[in-house]
């Protein structure tokens, strides 16, 4: 079935162009949408739109109808799985570093939908979805808990909770203050707005406004020389690269993050994959209970932070 997305220009984006407006306010890409605009995909006030180049102007309605998506000749591979918990409803992973959740572009195979398939043939959307069962994802390199679905209402539920940002997520990161005052305190309330960098777009901002807000609860568990941090990072929204867009913001970006990492901070004789690991996950689950998990840190990550115990640099 066909999706439809329908936004309303806000003030800051008065003027601007439609394809720049429903990237930074969508997770569309600006490739994707003058696909979609040239399908004639994308209505305005006055019908189609017909350039990426059109302005908007505050207050204006657009949609933006998306087909559905290609069902994937994705293959069943014993591939080794950490399951944290099973029903007959959802599946709790324990997801490796290394792993990418659902096949895409120059990853056929080898991802966690691929594992999934071999473990379980009753996960919601198989054989009509690009991501089968999945209502979440974690970047390739991040290690840590995910919930799949097995059955369409189960999906939906979870889907609700993930929009309505009732899941509580916690995940435990290693950083490094590189510029700026960095995280002076202890705990505190990243707020800010969310959208595609407009220079790098393969980054997210949240110093550049955007439709979408997104707040993270930090807390510094280990303070290390060199500026090094053990934190805590609590997910209040779930924006694509959330934690890492904020904390490099704050100055302190993840170690081994060669996207937000910089010079400094992108390599660590440390860790060789990005410093971040889904920690806790809790949700309500069909049967009416709350359900939490707990992920222990894994090899990797407790070897850098124990290398950091002992007075090591995180430097390259």
């Amino acid at each position: 079935m066909d999706e439809e997305l329908r936004l309303t220009v806000p003030d800051d984006e008065d003027g601007a162009r439609v394809d720049a407006f429903l990237a930074a306010a969508s997770p569309l890409s600006r490739n994707r949408l003058g696909t979609l605009i040239a399908e004639g995909r994308v209505l305005g006030p006055r019908g189609a739109v017909r350039r990426a180049s059109h302005r908007v102007r505050s207050g204006e309605l657009y949609r933006v109808e998306i087909p559905a998506a290609e069902p994937i000749d994705a293959q069943p591979q014993a591939i080794p799985l950490r399951i944290v918990h099973e029903d007959a409803h959802l599946v709790v992973v324990d997801k490796a570093p290394g792993m990418v959740v659902h096949p895409a572009p120059g990853h056929d195979d080898g991802t966690l939908v691929n594992a999934l398939l071999h473990h379980c043939s009753d996960l919601s959307g198989i054989g009509g979805s690009l991501r089968p069962g999945i209502v979440h994802r974690i970047d390739k390199d991040t290690s840590g808990l995910l919930v799949v679905s097995k059955d369409d209402a189960t999906h939906a539920l979870l889907q609700a909770q993930f929009r309505a940002h009732s899941v509580r997520r916690t995940y435990r990161a290693l950083c490094a203050r590189t510029h700026g005052a960095g995280l002076p305190e202890d705990v505190c309330r990243i707020a800010s707005g969310h959208r595609r960098h407009p220079t790098d777009r393969k980054r997210f901002s949240g110093l550049h406004g955007g439709t979408r807000h997104a707040v993270t609860n930090v807390t510094v568990l280990e303070r290390f020389t060199d500026g090094a941090l053990h934190v805590e990072a609590r997910l209040e929204t779930g924006r694509t690269h959330q934690i890492r867009m904020h904390l490099a913001e704050r100055g302190c970006p993840l170690l081994a993050d060669p996207l937000y990492g910089g010079r400094a901070a992108s390599r660590s004789p440390l860790i060789d994959r990005l410093a971040l690991h889904a920690a806790t996950l809790g949700f309500v689950h069909p049967d009416g209970r709350t359900y939490h998990f707990e992920s222990p840190l894994p090899d990797d990550f407790a070897r850098a932070l124990d290398l950091l115990r002992k007075g090591a640099t995180w430097r390259t």
